[in-house]
Order: structure tokens, then C-alpha cells, then sequence
């Protein structure tokens, strides 16, 4: 099912408008604005006692190819935030849902720390603005994309762990969490799993995805697909990627059959 952008959590986020920038002037005088460190921590409410902490992780490998005075990108930043995220998110599905098993708890926090749902994320908060690019990627709409924003995210949280603790990082993330999570609860009622198994018990074979149509800018694509068993077309689905649109498909394939997938 597709989602819309999460609402702001209380306490400030995103309120106020971008207002300082910093402005990178390359060798071809052309000019990229992104929103600096120190406005960035402001934003976010995230109080950095190390600015050039988060200025890390804010840093692409592209950037310091062509900046030699950027002395490291985020990648070890990245490398610690993913551990750090897989801790916490899953310190919360564990206290979130106390009555729930083993195996949806695993489903639930691989939903929630899988790269597009970092991505979401991280365009919630508008992270993307003040990512330092490399030329190409900035030209090639790099802050768009879904792998360098769930990057990102994840080096914001390595940071924000470095800078102030365990504590700091839940107290950023929770909320976000709580926003997510009815999303989420639909991953252990996966329709994509349900059709698999109906189609097998019926000796049909697997279902096929196909991907018919995207279209809109790089930005904002919406893509169609098509599930087909046995070459017949059970369901059709639209969404804000291929993973969203192949949900709605094998959704929809399994309300024309009457089948539940809850």
C-alpha cells in the first residue's frame, strides 16, 4: 500500500523555514547550495557538541573526490548507524508489540530499517537538502535517489550516536517509528507471500511481477505492475515504486479471487 509523507512529530521538526545556506563553488563555477551542519542540527532540534561530526556524515565519497579540504565521507558513519538502527528498531518492535512472536518481530524490523523505508525517512526530514555531492551526482539528481538518502540517514543516526549516546539516537528515531508503524503492521500480512502460497497450493507455480509503465520526473516516478500466473493477469498496481505497486498488484489479485491476506 502506497504511503504519503509522514507527518511532522511534535517538538519542532521541520518547522521553520531553510534560511542559511552554504554555498560549494567548483572549479567550473558552478555553484550547489545545501543546507549547512550547523542549520541542519538547528532543524532537527539535534544539539551537536561536534559539528564536524555531522558535517561527516552529511559528506558523500563524490564530494571528497573533488573537495581535497573534506577529509573523510560518511561510509564509516553509514557502517555504524546501520548497527545502531538495527539495535534500537529493534529494542522498540520488541516493547512496541509484547504479544507478538518472533517471526513478525523480524518481519517488522526489517520493514522498518530496509533501504527505501530509511529513504522515506530521510524525506521526511529533508535530509536531502543539506547532503554535500560530488558534480555528477548532484547533476544525476543524487538527492533523490533512494540508496544515497538511505545512506545518509543511516550516517545521520552513527553520528548522532558518536556525538550523544544511545538515548539521543531513540529519542530521535522513536517518533519516527510511531508514525511508521501502522505501514508496518501490513508487512506481517505480506498479500505478496499470501498470493505465493495460494498459487503454490493450487499447483499454479510462482506469481511474476512485470513492471508495464513508470511514469513523472526521476523524482517523483510512479510506477504500474502487473502480476501474471500461468500468463494470465491476476492484478494490476500503482505506486511510488516497484516494491509499493507489486503489493497493490497481488492485493488486488487476491480481492478478485476473495481470498484474505490478513
Amino acid at each position: 500500500m502506497d504511503r504519503g509523507p509522514l507527518p511532522c512529530p511534535k517538538g519542532g521538526w521541520g518547522g521553520r523555514s531553510l534560511s542559511s545556506r552554504e554555498t560549494v563553488v567548483t572549479t567550473l563555477s558552478e555553484s550547489r547550495d545545501f543546507e549547512s551542519a550547523s542549520e541542519l542540527s538547528r532543524r532537527l532540534g539535534l544539539h551537536f557538541s561536534n559539528l564536524a561530526l555531522l558535517t561527516r556524515a552529511l559528506t558523500h565519497r563524490s564530494y571528497v573526490n573533488e573537495n581535497p579540504d573534506a577529509l573523510e565521507d560518511n561510509e564509516r558513519l553509514e557502517f555504524l548507524g546501520d548497527a545502531v538502527l538495527d539495535f534500537v528498531v529493534g529494542a522498540w518492535v520488541y516493547h512496541r508489540f509484547p504479544e507478538m512472536p518472533e517471526g513478525d518481530l523480524t518481519k517488522i524490523r526489517s520493514a522498518l530499517v530496509r533501504n527505501d523505508q530509511l529513504a522515506l525517512f530521510a524525506r521526511h526530514l529533508n535530509l536531502g537538502d543539506a547532503l554535500r555531492l560530488g558534480r555528477g551526482e548532484f547533476a544525476s539528481g543524487g538527492r533523490e535517489r533512494d540508496g544515497l538518502l538511505g545512506s545518509l540517514f543511516e550516517a545521520l543516526i552513527g553520528a548522532v550516536y558518536l556525538d550523544a549516546g544511545l538515548q539521543a539516537v531513540e529519542a530521535f528515531v522513536h517518533p519516527l517509528l510511531d508514525e511508521a508503524h501502522e505501514f508496518v503492521l501490513d508487512e506481517i500480512h505480506d498479500p505478496k507471500s499470501r498470493l505465493q502460497e495460494w498459487a503454490q497450493a493450487e499447483k499454479l507455480g510462482t506469481p511474476q511481477y512485470l513492471t508495464i509503465s513508470s511514469t513523472g520526473p526521476d523524482h517523483a516516478k510512479v510506477f504500474e505492475v502487473e502480476v501474471h500466473i500461468q500468463g494470465a493477469t491476476y492484478g494490476r498496481g500503482r505506486g511510488s515504486s516497484k516494491q509499493v505497486a507489486a503489493r497493490i498488484a497481488a492485493q488486488t489479485a487476491l480481492e478478485s479471487l476473495g481470498i484474505s491476506y490478513k
